[in-house]
């Protein structure tokens, strides 16, 4: 790899590049799918490939390929300044990349079982045993469960003296039971919204679910909401279940903290940012107890790694502080344009991608609460649990959330069951409400393995540390006229 490396950097300088780096990737993918006491799709593949990335005349060019041989590394690397001398036709400022990264070094997710190494036969035994468990309870009419594994092997090293080889692994998995009934249809997830959490770590995620302990459990649940009612409608207390309240932070949080937002050069995908320059240090974001984090090194995040992929290192950023607006995710382009280092936020979706601002781990610090002394102090409220749908505009201000469940807390106590639970906001206003959250023995970091960004397309795979928390004054269901 260093030879071919090596022999990209080198090309690109005699060409003119006065910066360079080139990303070898190779992917390994098993997916398993269940369905109905059926496998429903098996995959297992493996994409490999390369990409160059330079800046010649003060404009990017990028170019890749799936050929890993050094004729290929000369002719892409050439297209790649071919394509940046064009670019600064029309550039309207010079890239300025800040201090150079150099960094050397290794990274590896620890894992303790190689999911790679667990023959196939043991997962299938495993997602049926939980597809036959859901199965067995009436009413459910679609048993989903699932299993997925990624092994990615990365080197990176760019012409400012980087090389850096990274090995990252994911495990995921979970359920999701359907079950029709009362001209009506409801569904129910484990342990996360749409049938799967993942994370950094071996089989050994997978194994802690616990998928068939809990499948009856879902689908007895997903059966009782058809004969639920509806959850009622107005101003109200809500305390939103870990699994909700990841995705809240994803969407009102995580993509309105991204710099290239901000400036303006991601609108045209999914909008811009409320959060503008002008508020940074001064913006009062929420209460006083939210404290927001972006930590790319925390164990088991799906958003966790050693560098990014401009080879900048994992960091623990703030990004609100007692309810102040403090801190952006960055690249080492935008944070230059700030006076700042990047934080290592620079991800791509494989090797034929250049690389773009995207969320790490965006955390929400645990508070001081128990769960039960939660419920007990919350006197009229609804509990909800497990995103169901999302909508939020494109600057991530207004914003509604639809759940799999809710209940009814009333005098200290969760009640009657609810179906259709939804409620809407508008973004500093319902973290201005948040006045309690629970302890670290409630906080989890969940996965989210679908976050889309970019033209074309990319994927993300980023992660949420939360607990459950309560925030007041929630408009919940439908606003009365």
């Amino acid at each position: 790899m260093r030879e071919l490396t090596d022999r990209a950097l080198n090309l690109a300088k005699v060409k003119g590049a006065t910066y360079a780096d080139m990303r070898i990737v190779r992917r390994d993918i098993r997916a398993i799918t269940v369905k109905n006491g059926e496998v429903a799709s098996l995959e297992s593949y493996t994409t490999a490939g390369f990409g160059v990335r330079v800046v010649v005349d003060g404009a990017w060019g990028f170019a890749s390929s799936a050929r890993l041989e050094p004729r290929e590394v000369d002719r892409v690397t050439a297209l790649a300044v071919q394509i940046a001398k064009a670019s600064a036709l029309f550039k309207l400022e010079p890239v300025n990349l800040g201090e150079p990264v150099a960094h050397v070094g290794t990274y590896r997710t620890p894992v303790k079982i190689d999911p790679f190494s667990v023959p196939l036969e043991k997962t299938l035994e495993l997602l049926l045993a939980a597809d036959a468990a859901m199965r067995a309870v009436k009413g459910i009419v679609v048993a989903e469960s699932s299993a997925a594994f990624i092994r990615e092997e990365k080197t990176f090293a760019n012409s400012e003296g980087a090389y850096i080889e990274q090995e990252i692994v994911e495990t995921g998995g979970g359920l999701e039971a359907l079950a029709v009934g009362n001209d009506d249809v409801q569904q129910r997830s484990y342990p996360n919204s749409f049938g799967r959490h993942q994370g950094t770590a071996g089989y050994e995620l997978l194994e802690a679910m616990d998928l068939v302990g809990n499948a009856p459990r879902v689908a007895e649940e997903a059966v009782k909401l058809l004969t639920a009612p509806v959850c009622p409608s107005g101003v109200t207390t809500i305390i939103l279940d870990a699994t909700q309240l990841a995705l809240q932070v994803h969407e009102s949080c995580g993509h309105p903290i991204e710099l290239d937002r901000v400036m303006g050069t991601e609108a045209a995908y999914a909008g811009t940012s409320f959060l503008t320059l002008d508020k940074l240090g001064t913006f009062r974001y929420g209460s006083p107890i939210v404290n927001i984090t972006a930590d790319a090194t925390i164990p088991g995040g799906l958003g966790t790694f050693g560098y990014d992929d401009e080879g900048v290192e994992a960091q623990r950023t703030p990004i609100v502080r007692e309810g102040i607006f403090v801190g952006y995710l960055t690249s080492r382009e935008t944070a230059a344009k700030l006076g700042q280092r990047s934080n290592g936020t620079m991800r791509a979706d494989g090797w034929n991608r250049i690389p773009i601002i995207r969320m790490t781990n965006i955390n929400l610090e645990p508070g001081e609460w128990e769960f039960d002394d939660l419920i007990a102090d919350t006197d009229d409220g609804i509990y909800m649990e497990m995103n169901k749908s999302w909508s939020i505009d494109d600057k991530r201000l207004n914003f509604q959330f639809g759940t799999e469940v809710a209940y009814q807390i009333k005098n200290g106590k969760m009640g009657q069951l609810y179906k259709n639970a939804t409620y809407t906001g508008i973004t500093p206003q319902f973290w201005a409400g948040c006045d309690a959250i629970c302890n670290r023995n409630h906080w989890n970091v969940w996965g989210t393995p679908n976050c889309g960004k970019g033209q074309p397309p990319q994927t993300a795979h980023v992660g949420h540390g939360t607990a459950p928390a309560r925030f007041r004054n929630v408009q919940v269901g439908v606003m009365k006229g």
